[in-house]
């Protein structure tokens, strides 16, 4: 039983997450407490200030104000290595700090995914600061086609697809232009890897003694294979053939024990190869943006009460399980840098079959940019339908019925 047992939620200043935790903490009856760094109080509770600057003071200002709880839980990426500190305080399970933060470096990973065996792209790591002939030598040794991405960044932001040396260069200096424009990450490496055609798909789960459960396997149909790397189409149940994914939940349980993270959960992303699955990148938290608002599990229950179950200790789903019914989600991509005024053709959106809700997210007169330069998408389409390819068709076509004004 979950219900009247305390939950300590770290929600950061920017998330889509805060309210989807919030709701699920509601409906299992918890009685829920919330640090921020800028959050405004969330469902009319308070909110304990925290800055994570300074992750040390932090974690005793929050232990010493929540008191007592049964379980942390981070809404999202900004919060979880403060979320691990506060229940290494508390004695409640966590990950290391060191597996946290691995998870949020792609370098990083990499490098532990290379020492442990994990099936990856070829790879080389260029220090920041480094001259164009370092980018030339990386992506010369990784072979053409390469992709070169930042490795502080989600969401397909700084990644693009160089299909020569020249042009490597060239996106080695956009991507830092990118993060010499964003939140301190400037002086930071590059990473330079294989292009691996195929499938791509995504895999969330959780991690327990049992290694990892998947909950939701999306395919990814509509993936482009580049210069940039826009996610839009997530399709779940996956089509792949049963094998594959069973391959491909091995390799992300494999991937996420290589960082040493060891429960919570899991979102990762693989390509299919002619050999295999490869690990693509794997973090420490569920799907991103409001994508888990698709999932319904049996019973009805979100993603977010499943997190919130397995952090109290309450069994993991038995593996295999997934959403009651196939469902997805269209991310809305913004098409080209300007200002947002509108984005038209809603009602005809909605009205598509299978169409369970059309959410925009970025609201009129904000400036927008495309990625790999942006980090955000104009809003997310919802489905549900008796088959994935259903599910992939009202997607599709719902998306077709929205037009972004930008000037």
């Amino acid at each position: 039983m979950t219900a009247g047992r305390r939950v300590l939620l770290l929600v950061p200043a920017r998330s889509y997450r805060a309210a989807d935790f919030t709701l699920a903490a509601v409906k299992m009856g918890l009685d829920l407490t919330v640090a921020s760094d800028g959050a405004l109080p969330v469902g009319g509770r308070p909110v304990i200030p925290v800055h994570r600057g300074d992750p040390d003071h932090a974690a005793e200002r929050i232990v010493s104000a929540s008191g007592p709880v049964d379980a942390v839980i981070a809404a999202d990426a900004p919060m979880l290595l403060l979320a691990a500190s506060v229940a290494a305080r508390l004695g409640l399970p966590h990950n290391p700090a060191a597996a946290v933060l691995a998870a949020s470096d792609k370098a990083r990973q990499r490098q532990l995914w290379a020492a442990a065996g994990v099936t990856q792209p070829r790879f080389g790591i260029v220090p920041a600061h480094a001259a164009d002939d370092a980018i030339r030598q990386a992506a010369a040794a990784t072979g053409f086609p390469c992709v070169v991405k930042a490795v502080s960044l989600s969401a397909s932001q700084g990644v693009l697809r160089a299909d020569n040396a020249a042009r490597a260069v060239r996106a080695a200096a956009r991507i830092r232009r990118v993060l010499s424009a964003g939140r301190g990450h400037a002086a930071e490496p590059l990473l330079v890897e294989e292009y691996l055609p195929g499938p791509e798909l995504s895999i969330d789960g959780l991690l327990g003694d049992d290694g990892l459960t998947p909950l939701a396997v999306f395919d990814k149909p509509a993936m482009p294979d580049g210069p940039t790397f826009e996610e839009t189409l997530l399709v779940t149940p996956s089509r792949l053939p049963r094998q594959v994914i069973a391959g491909a939940v091995r390799t992300a349980g494999d991937a996420a024990r290589a960082l040493g993270l060891r429960t919570g959960p899991v979102h990762a992303e693989l390509r299919v190869t002619g050999t295999g699955t490869a690990m693509l990148e794997l973090a420490a938290r569920s799907i991103g943006g409001l994508c888990s608002r698709a999932l319904r599990f049996p019973g009805g229950k979100s993603l977010e009460e499943l997190i919130i179950a397995s952090a109290l200790g309450d069994p993991a789903p038995a593996p295999g399980g997934e959403p009651e019914r196939p469902c997805g989600i269209f991310m809305l991509p913004v098409p080209h840098a300007g200002v947002l005024r509108a984005v038209e053709g809603r009602a005809a959106a909605e009205a598509v079959p299978g169409i369970t809700g059309v959410t925009i997210t970025i609201p009129p007169g904000r400036q927008v940019r495309p990625l790999p330069d942006g980090d955000q998408y104009l809003g997310f389409i919802f489905a549900e339908a008796g088959t994935a390819d259903d599910v992939e068709k009202a997607l599709t076509c719902a998306s077709r019925q929205l037009r972004a004004v930008i000037e």
